[in-house]
């Protein structure tokens, strides 16, 4: 079987370079040498740049309502001359009595309660007693700061004050 195969490369070997008429012809064999390999590439994709724009922060505006007064003892009440409204000169805050109820300008705001004690209430200026309101600022034990700013430091109540009533 080897001589067969050995004939057959050398019969081969001696046709594939003949010579005829000038040209010259050529045979191969390429036994054993494997075709190289076909490369496929994967597409380059680019994607457009992520653009992240920063998060929008709402907030709500604050409120900040004041501390409502705290009175622990029953204060003893003093009338406002020429009014029916009482005050508390012993204690160290703005503190009213006028029909059966307490009020206090405090921190700003004004508050009412049913008890010396509380619980307080902040109500609006409106709500507040006009006899209330016309307590010369003389009784105040804590003189509302805006009351210098309209000009009328000696007597003008911070109710009518914020009316313009003074």
């Amino acid at each position: 079987m080897r001589v067969i195969a050995l004939s057959v490369f050398l019969g081969l070997a001696t046709v594939g370079s003949a010579e005829a008429d000038g040209v010259k012809v050529g045979v191969g064999v390429n036994i054993g040498v494997p075709a190289p390999p076909v490369v496929v590439a994967p597409p380059v994709v680019v994607a457009p740049p992520v653009v992240v724009a920063p998060p929008v922060i709402v907030t709500q505006p604050v409120v900040v309502a004041p501390f409502p007064p705290v009175v622990t003892t029953p204060p003893q009440l003093v009338v406002v001359p020429g009014s029916p409204v009482f005050y508390a000169p012993g204690v160290s805050m703005n503190f009213f009595a006028y029909g059966g109820q307490y009020y206090s300008f405090h921190q700003g705001g004004w508050f009412v309660a049913t008890s010396h004690g509380g619980p307080w209430t902040s109500i609006a200026v409106k709500k507040v007693p006009q006899p209330v309101l016309s307590v010369p600022v003389a009784y105040y034990k804590v003189r509302p700061g805006h009351v210098k700013k309209v000009g009328h430091e000696h007597g003008c109540p911070p109710g009518l004050a914020k009316q313009g009533h003074c």
